[in-house]
């Protein structure tokens, strides 16, 4: 007769894969799962009174796509635009609806898997970012990197907020 073996209830999850990127000195990552695509950056079209972490728009295949700069939406200066400089063409569902957005970022690196052992809670305090932008902690190798909550980073809600309080101030 065999022992019993005790088997955990709970299904074991597979890595996630994530986009690394980096904006400033800081590695960030966002779920693969919400990435369309990754372009050239190619400038912009500026529009005027927008928030200060909106860059302008690009024509996207005939669409109008607002491109945010990641660096001036974590209240820094603007991205300074490099050879390297990207836009990561993101899909977000709000209060039902579909919204493409351009992220501006400094660079793009690579897909990762992230397994969910090795993705730790937000830091309580001392991040430089607010933290509820901030989805986790992955472990990859011997540092962290920062896993963003796209919906809360890009909240097309609060960038209007934020749009509004900014045109009104003037």
């Amino acid at each position: 007769m065999k022992p019993a073996t005790t088997q955990s209830a709970a299904p074991r999850q597979e890595p996630t894969q994530y986009l690394t990127f980096s904006s400033g000195s800081e590695t960030f990552a966002i779920g693969i799962l919400c990435v369309k695509e990754i372009i050239e950056y190619a400038g912009v079209t500026e529009v005027p009174m927008m928030s200060e972490c909106v860059r302008g728009v690009i024509n996207l295949r005939g669409a109008v796509v607002t491109v945010m700069d990641l660096a001036a939406r974590f209240g820094r200066p603007r991205a300074e635009i490099g050879k390297r400089t990207c836009v990561i063409i993101v899909e977000l569902e709000e209060a039902g609806e579909q919204h493409v957005v351009g992220i501006l970022v400094d660079s793009v690196s690579a897909v990762l898997e992230i397994a969910p052992e090795d993705i730790e809670p937000p830091p309580g305090f001392g991040a430089r970012i607010r933290t509820e932008f901030i989805a986790g902690m992955g472990k990859v190798k011997d540092r962290f990197v920062i896993l963003l909550d796209v919906a809360r980073v890009f909240s097309i809600e609060e960038i209007a907020l934020l749009q509004a309080a900014g045109t009104s101030a003037e």
